[in-house]
């Protein structure tokens, strides 16, 4: 059993437990304190019976009440000590381990996003830890010690009178074998119910995210209908595992009770022939009622143990997620006079265990101060390109360069304060408008906050706002229009005042008079750093210095946009599918 992997997963829990684990340590021996204060108890019950009650003498009684007493309170007493001294780590190694899995998530490259849904995510982190901290303050604790007190009770059974030890332990063997042969089926079925939580977490989020398209397209039943099927799945699985629970304390149940029955039976029996007192039938008796919480509840811990090592398991699949993009062994310091020049030599960019090549030879030399605009069709690799400059992602032949520096010697957040970039679809959170045009550099104040805002265009409607700076906006921004969003994220990208602007269709979500009106702005801070822009609309073309035109993974023509429509019909074509006016116009 605990070969499996997810017992290994559950073993690699250890490293979190080590600055607790002296209280837990304390924790277990108060449990197994008590225990044993509850075994002691029908000992003294046996010399009440065969001493004071049998001989007909009350002087010693009052002492043996008082010890039993005694003991009753020191029992009770030690489960409140396990459970002070346990809920304080148990809640701390959860908090550290979301902590350590949240981080990890913000490390891990966007290639590993795109492949996993967000609900699964979510549930390890949330249900999967919560699972993990029921183990560590109840279930990992009382299995140990509940093994324990199996032993020591049959310990004392066998003191007390060989025939009942004998008579529980054949009872209570073949739980054990009961309990594994159920192990491994419970095991995969709480993986399956875990999986299937996570998918149905998915979907409730995407619902919520997308209820405007659920709501316009008049689709809300349709993902209902999907809902409920996997909620039925989902009520599948959890009734397979009542069910194998229900079978397996039917026999766990059953065990004991018979066990108790042929005690009285073969101890009515001695105490009818002399070779049992009555004292050592009822101390027996009630010492095997008193195993009957341990040994019920062992199929129990063993399914929690179960459940818990999966919930581990899921937790180290992410946490075991490879982390590609880092900061170098020996990283490279910018130059202490850069100016934002950046280079694309011989670039190149597949996926991950793809041979197909996005990006086959890009050469771009970015001059400090110039804007260059990247045009072409969809799926020609313009967004992957950007991409390239922040390390979201890192070429897989070729190298990107700042200043003269490898962007893969550099530390990412050398690398990240020159460079900023503002995404085709704006990411908001929620949080404050501050705090989301904040999240572009550190220590910001309110002023470099408003001058972001006046460059972004954006200062008006956000003091229009009923708290200014300080009104919340709902989840991914969806209170605002497109173009308040747009504008806001526009606001981040700047914010910092970088050296490098990466900037993916910044346009794409305002109206012509707002567009404009950004343009200008645009135009005075394009004019102080090294732009990358994905243009989708010849107004956005006019923005540039440059124009690059990209092909199949590469650059097909390069120079400025006048120039271009003279010498490339590629060039033309492509400018004539662009959305807000013909190439003659914008040219």
């Amino acid at each position: 059993m605990d070969q499996t992997p997810t017992m290994t997963a559950l073993r690699r829990l250890l490293p979190y437990l080590k600055p607790v684990r002296g209280r837990l340590i304390v924790s277990g021996v108060a449990v197994l304190c008590s225990m044993i204060c509850g075994l002691t108890i029908p000992l003294v019950l046996q010399q009440i019976l065969d001493g004071p009650v049998a001989r007909k003498e009350t002087g010693p009684l009052p002492w043996l009440i008082i010890a039993v007493a005694v003991l009753g309170a020191v029992e009770a007493l030690m489960f409140y000590v396990r459970r002070k001294l346990v809920a304080g780590p148990s809640t701390l190694i959860e908090a550290r381990m979301r902590a350590d899995i949240f981080a990890h998530l913000q490390r891990l490259p966007i290639s590993f996003h795109d492949r996993w849904q967000s609900g699964q995510l979510l549930s390890r982190a949330v249900s999967d830890l919560s699972t993990l901290r029921r183990f560590i303050a109840f279930a990992g604790i009382f299995l140990i010690v509940n093994t324990l007190t199996l032993a020591l009770g049959l310990a004392v059974l066998f003191f007390l009178a060989p025939v009942l030890g004998v008579i529980t332990l054949i009872c209570a063997a073949p739980l054990v074998f009961i309990s594994t042969q159920y192990e491994s089926k419970y095991a995969t079925l709480t993986r399956r119910s875990q999986d299937q939580v996570g998918d149905l977490a998915t979907v409730v989020e995407e619902s919520v995210l997308g209820i405007r398209v659920l709501k316009a397209f008049g689709r809300g039943p349709h993902l209902a209908k999907r809902f409920a099927a996997q909620a039925r799945e989902l009520r599948g699985t959890e009734l397979a595992k009542i069910r194998l629970l229900a079978l397996l304390w039917g026999a766990i149940i059953m065990l004991p009770e018979l066990g108790i029955a042929a005690q009285l039976l073969f101890g009515s029996l001695g105490v009818a022939n002399g070779s049992l007192t009555v004292g050592t039938l009822v101390a027996g008796v009630t010492v095997a009622t008193y195993l009957r919480w341990p040994t019920d509840s062992i199929g129990w811990l063993l399914a929690e143990t179960n459940q818990a090592a999966t919930a581990a398991a899921r937790y180290w699949e992410v946490r075991d997620a490879e982390v590609t993009i880092t900061d170098p062994l020996r990283p490279e310091e910018l130059p202490a006079d850069g100016v934002g020049a950046v280079r694309f030599e011989g670039v190149r960019f597949a996926h991950a265990g793809s041979d197909r090549e996005i990006l086959s030879g890009v050469d771009i030399d970015l001059r400090p101060g110039e804007t260059v605009a990247l045009v072409g069709s969809t799926g020609s690799g313009k967004s992957t390109l950007t991409m390239l400059v922040p390390r979201l992602a890192d070429v897989t032949g070729g190298r990107v360069t700042v200043d003269g520096v490898d962007v893969r010697d550099l530390r990412l957040a050398d690398l990240r304060s020159v460079v900023a970039m503002a995404f085709e679809e704006p990411v908001l959170f929620s949080a404050s408008v501050r705090e989301n045009v904040a999240l572009g550099a550190e220590d910001v104040t309110d002023e470099q906050v408003r001058e972001a805002l006046r460059v972004a265009q954006a200062e008006e409607f956000v003091d229009r706002l009923p708290w200014g700076l300080d009104t919340r906006i709902g989840e991914e921004g969806l209170s605002l229009s497109g173009g308040q969003r747009q504008r806001l994220a526009l606001a981040r990208a700047v914010v910092g005042k970088p050296k490098v602007l990466v900037l993916d269709d910044p346009l794409s979500a305002l109206d012509v008079h707002t567009e404009a009106e950004v343009e200008r702005a645009l135009r005075s801070v394009l004019s102080t750093v090294t732009a990358l822009v994905v243009a989708h609309r010849p107004s956005t073309v006019r923005l540039a210095d440059r124009v690059a035109l990209l092909d199949e993974g590469r650059i097909a023509a390069i120079g400025t946009h006048e120039q271009l429509l003279k010498t490339s019909a590629a060039y033309r074509d492509q400018l004539s599918t662009l959305d807000d006016e013909p190439a003659e116009v914008a040219s």
